[in-house]
């Protein structure tokens, strides 16, 4: 049995692939299209957001340990748009509410303080993974998808087959190139959502502990100052 194939390469390029293909695989290869560009989107916002985020923090923190008067720095940086500058404000702002009055319950004052900045710490990465389960989701639907659209060009190929009664290339090749265009948009979309989902949770996760050790750290400085009414007598 012979086979031939007399389709042209121009009949396989994405666009005629595109506009030759069934109705219902155009419209999953326009949804995984959108997808990928969503998916970059948020990739590259996400990358400049953390950069940003990762550099000031340094530099915040690092002005933070050569600072001599914490309410001098509070109202220098205290308002800063930064996570690690939120965390700080959020202690000092728990710091004066249970330090102001008579009586100080030092042992009351240190676990609020804590529960303060543990808490500011979990509102901010909450804020920075905000979008990261879209790219988890698209990097675990999207090859569903385009598999979807793989069935459906292959089902397209057998009914041409029944139809013109031949099993020549010719009949077959362009819902199987159809079907295999559609995987590949799939994986195209899923593969740097993975990726970028992978790295930025690590990157987020380095925040975080960073965030934390800020935190303990701060909170450290305060507990000694609790200290001091002790020390004086």
């Amino acid at each position: 049995m012979t086979f031939t194939l007399n389709t042209d390469a121009n009949s396989l390029s994405p666009v005629a692939l595109f506009l030759q293909a069934d109705i219902v695989v155009q419209v999953v290869m326009v949804g995984l299209l959108l997808a990928s560009i969503w998916t970059w989107g948020i990739i590259l916002a996400a990358s400049i957001k953390l950069g940003r985020v990762a550099k000031r923090g340094n530099a915040f923190e690092r002005d933070f340990n050569k600072a001599e008067d914490i309410d001098a720095f509070h109202r220098l940086r205290g308002e800063d748009d930064l996570p690690v500058a939120r965390v700080f404000a959020a202690g000092v702002a728990e710091w004066r509410r249970s330090t102001t009055g008579g009586t100080i319950d030092r042992e009351g004052t240190r676990e609020r303080l804590a529960t303060s900045m543990g808490a500011a710490v979990a509102s901010e990465v909450d804020a920075l993974a905000d979008r990261l389960n879209i790219l988890a989701t698209v990097g675990s639907v999207a090859p569903f998808v385009g598999l979807f659209g793989t069935v459906w060009g292959i089902m397209r190929s057998f009914s041409g087959i029944a139809q013109a009664q031949s099993t020549s290339l010719a009949v077959v090749a362009p819902g199987i190139a159809e079907a295999l265009f559609a995987t590949a948009i799939g994986l195209f979309a899923a593969i740097p959502a993975v990726i970028a989902y992978n790295r930025f949770s690590h990157r987020i996760n380095r925040i975080e502990a960073r965030l934390n050790r800020f935190a303990d750290s701060f909170h450290t400085t305060l507990s000694r100052q609790l200290e001091v009414p002790v020390a004086r007598r």
